[in-house]
């Protein structure tokens, strides 16, 4: 992905109602190497993080200035807090290898499509949207060690307008795209059209208690392929560099993104609305599942992330919305896209939610 949009590539990467826990540290935690130690200690063993001495000691070093940049963060006047999560004894260049993927790279060799834009016409914009409480979201996933971000991103897309269209909810496999998507390449990255356009060729997506996530690529299950639960339609595209047009969508349903989620500041999101640091370089896909507006009136986009519930706000970010520059904040209108799914039919396989989630 190297031209001006979207795949995702290599590495990929409350309900309003809660944040995940945060790993609290004090100025007495910041006093020397030896309390630092023990903060180290404390952060390992609540993230069950497993190392040897000699690389204990290497990470040490970037625990302790990441400590540091968390710390003086948080000390500045931001409408967002940064916390040591799990990524706490990466350095941001391993964290970019690891959990984002260059998608800009691979639009160079698959230009955006042009598709029809039904939500063109929405005009009645509610002032905030959350699809996690009309229950079209499941519980937020984990990639693991594997590109695989693009799969997400579709997934929760795919769930969503099949809740929306059904009222029941579908936990669906990510695995099956990672390994049966043959416009993708798996845990090396993928854009999330070509998994639309392989769930509509295949007749549907399977469940994810039958086609569960490895975190790794596989072989494509011919057998579990041949039992999908939910069909689309097709796919269309959101207008680029339009925050509006991307408003409309997720006024409809959830809706598939790109985002540059390589920055610092985004690697240690804690809560609040994300104002931070990133540009353009679309790296990971996530999903819009809604928007709103703080009481000193900050807007803000509601996204899925699929780095597990103990990163941000219980595996969600709010990124500021409407933003002077057309591309919106870490360029979450440049590549939008979602389903289509025209009535409530699916193939005869298709469980119930409680099967499923």
């Amino acid at each position: 992905m190297n031209s001006g949009k979207v795949l995702l590539v290599v590495v990929c990467a409350v309900l309003a109602l809660g944040l995940a826990e945060s790993f609290d540290f004090t100025e007495k935690d910041l006093a020397s190497d030896e309390t630092l130690w023990d903060l180290y200690e404390r952060w390992r063993a609540q993230h069950t993080v497993s190392r040897d001495l000699e690389d204990k000691k290497r990470r040490f070093n970037v625990f302790k200035a990441n400590v540091q940049f968390i710390h003086d963060v948080n000390k500045m006047d931001k409408p967002y807090k940064l916390d040591l999560n799990q990524f706490a004894d990466m350095t941001n260049l391993e964290f970019r290898k690891s959990y984002s993927s260059n998608i800009n790279h691979h639009r160079m060799f698959h230009p955006r499509p042009v598709t029809e834009f039904r939500h063109g016409q929405t005009a009645d914009v509610p002032e905030s949207v959350d699809w996690r409480t009309k229950g079209s979201v499941t519980p937020v996933k984990n990639q693991g060690n594997c590109g695989s971000c693009w799969a997400f991103s579709t997934i929760v897309a795919v769930e969503g307008i099949n809740q929306i269209k059904t009222k029941n909810l579908l936990s669906l496999s990510e695995q099956e795209l990672v390994d049966c998507v043959p416009d993708n390449s798996g845990c090396d990255g993928g854009l999330m059209e070509h998994a639309f356009a392989y769930i509509k060729s295949v007749g549907g997506v399977t469940g994810e208690n039958t086609y569960p996530y490895a975190a790794k690529n596989e072989q494509c299950n011919s057998a579990k392929v041949n039992a999908p639960v939910v069909k689309i339609d097709g796919y269309e595209v959101v207008p680029e560099n339009d925050e509006n047009a991307l408003l409309k969508a997720v006024v409809n349903q959830p809706v598939s993104v790109a985002i540059d989620a390589g920055g610092r500041s985004f690697q240690f999101y804690h809560e609040g609305v994300y104002t931070g640091e990133c540009g353009t370089d679309l790296d990971h896909g996530v999903a819009a599942v809604g928007y709103g507006i703080t009481q000193d009136g900050t807007k803000y986009w509601i996204v899925k992330n699929s780095w597990g519930a103990g990163w941000g706000e219980k595996g969600y970010i709010r990124i500021q919305r409407g933003v002077p520059a057309k591309e919106g904040l870490c360029g979450i209108a440049m590549d939008g896209s979602y389903p289509v799914k025209s009535t409530s039919d699916n193939p005869k396989n298709t469980t119930t939610a409680k099967d499923e989630l």
